[in-house]
């Protein structure tokens, strides 16, 4: 049990430093993640957001190549609700059955992955808490440092009134973008 209980906690903390390294605010002791990094590449679908299209994965590259920052680990990152929406959108018009997402997890040629700690909730004009994000960068400037290895600490005293105890779990962490110009985020993709 007590492995599970480690495994379980373990992997809670590993998804909430994935949540803080992509959409982290940088306040009150959160690290900045990649989307709220000043100085990456912007790229805008419309005044009150818009359907991603093969042209914005191809403006995503192109601020990340201007940069002279397209080395690396390059890839493209988004939720599920952005991969769905990118599976069903054609490369080109003229094309059938070439969608901007393939069924290899690739976009463009570049590695293409999901998680759902990418945000579908921003907000761009009337647009309001219904936006996502889509990153493309070099995931070897997303610099993650952890300080010592995962601490759990069982605390009789809380709950002691009661019999009952509680664990706590901490992991220092850290993120740093290393260098802002190797990702550029769509922050305003929808979902139609």
């Amino acid at each position: 049990i007590e492995a599970l209980v480690r495994a379980d906690l373990a992997a809670g903390i590993a998804v909430e430093i994935d949540r803080a390294a992509i959409a982290g605010s940088g306040a009150s002791g959160q690290p900045r993640g990649i989307i709220n990094t000043a100085g990456i590449g912007s790229v805008a679908g419309g005044t009150n957001g818009a359907a991603p299209t093969y042209g914005n994965m191809v403006a995503l590259e192109e601020a990340v190549s201007i940069a002279n920052a397209d080395m690396g680990n390059l890839s493209y990152l988004t939720n599920a609700r952005m991969r769905a929406q990118l599976r069903l959108t054609q490369q080109f018009a003229s094309t059938n059955g070439v969608p901007v997402w393939g069924g290899d997890n690739r976009v463009m040629g570049y590695p293409a992955a999901v998680t759902n700690n990418v945000p579908s909730n921003l907000t761009k004009g009337t647009s309001s808490g219904v936006c996502s994000a889509i990153i493309f960068g070099n995931f070897a400037d997303l610099m993650v440092g952890m300080w010592g290895g995962l601490d759990l600490i069982l605390d009789t005293s809380t709950l002691a009134t009661s019999g009952g105890r509680r664990l706590v779990a901490l992991q220092d962490v850290d993120v740093a973008v290393r260098r802002a110009v190797s990702f550029a985020a769509m922050l305003d993709a929808l979902r139609t």
